[in-house]
């Protein structure tokens, strides 16, 4: 990764003030890093308490596709609203995604998201079952999750066992390997794109920002979307998505869930940015056996980042795995 140069800070601190200025950036987060100030909710669990409910997907009883009754209204945020809904055809619960027309901004439309996720046939990913357009409306159709997004449970207990991290950590490094194993970034790993269902299985959603390796982004285009805490720093800098700033995103995670905090200053967007750009992280006090995987794989280096295999046998090697 190219050194971080006063300069480097300088510039992307002016870049992402002028973004926020002008209303197009999407980078967010709060205080304690599981909500955003402008919600980017695009998933079943991204959009649970994540913004003011639209007001054209407020009618319950709505059928969509002459197949789908909208029945509660998830939550909703920058990018769409969920609802749980009937497929009345086949006779289960699912959950349908309206996308949110962004005024003529460029976004991937409801097919390149489904498509995305339908490439992934895992049980750590949501499942995809179908997409639509209806009366100038984007759906796609998705599994229902029962349980909770991680961020919610964090909010209602603060921070979690390090055995209960241990376990989603590791089904994460499962569904995110079944990603990149498609040629595919998620590039929005957060708390609240994880959905820890009652069965214990825990489930990437949103797929909203997912895009091919190697994809280019960054501040550098002049409008970001996503999470600034959970945004490794060569995608600030470079612009470049990869299996690595997934995993980035993944540590800034379970940083979350031992901790109960983010792991950098969370003040604002410009103080958020130089610490991620340039500040280590606050010191893991409620880390233990986990800290060598926290570190490892929030080292702002790719290069020298923690990959997945190396993150599992660590995680193993730690003695707090119950199940296999």
């Amino acid at each position: 990764m190219n050194p971080i140069s006063l300069q480097t800070t300088g510039n992307l601190r002016q870049l992402t003030a002028d973004t926020i200025k002008a209303g197009s950036s999407r980078l967010g987060d709060s205080v304690d890093g599981t909500m955003d100030w402008n919600p980017v909710a695009a998933g079943l669990s991204g959009c649970v308490n994540g913004g003011a409910v639209d007001p054209a997907a407020t009618a319950a009883d709505r059928i969509i596709a002459g197949r789908y009754r909208l029945s509660t209204l998830l939550g909703t945020g920058g990018m769409g609203a969920v609802w749980l809904a009937e497929d009345a055809l086949l006779q289960r619960a699912v959950a349908l995604k309206k996308l949110t027309d962004r005024d003529g901004e460029d976004r991937p439309s409801a097919l390149q998201e489904a498509r995305a996720a339908a490439r992934i046939t895992h049980p750590g990913v949501v499942r995809v079952y179908d997409v639509m357009r209806e009366d100038d409306e984007d759906w796609i159709v998705m599994e229902a999750l029962s349980g909770e997004p991680l961020s919610a449970i964090l909010r209602e207990r603060g921070r979690l066992p390090l055995d209960e991290v241990t376990q989603i950590a590791l089904q994460l490094l499962s569904g995110l390997q079944a990603i990149h194993d498609a040629d595919l970034v998620h590039r929005d790993i957060k708390p609240s794109n994880v959905q820890v269902c009652r069965d214990g299985r825990v489930v990437i959603t949103d797929f909203g920002l997912s895009s091919p390796r190697g994809a280019w982004g960054g501040l550098h285009a002049g409008a970001v979307a996503g999470s600034l805490s959970y945004m490794a720093p060569e995608t600030l800098i470079d612009g470049v998505f990869g299996p690595a700033s997934d995993l980035y995103a993944l540590g800034v995670t379970l940083y979350m869930a031992v901790e109960g905090r983010p792991p950098f200053d969370p003040r604002g967007p410009l103080a958020l940015l130089d610490s991620v750009l340039s500040a280590q992280p606050e010191p893991a006090w409620h880390a233990g056996s986990l800290d060598e995987v926290l570190v490892g794989l929030l080292d702002k280096d790719p290069d020298r980042r923690m990959d997945a295999a190396h993150a599992r046998t660590c995680l193993r090697a730690t003695g707090l795995v119950t199940t296999t």
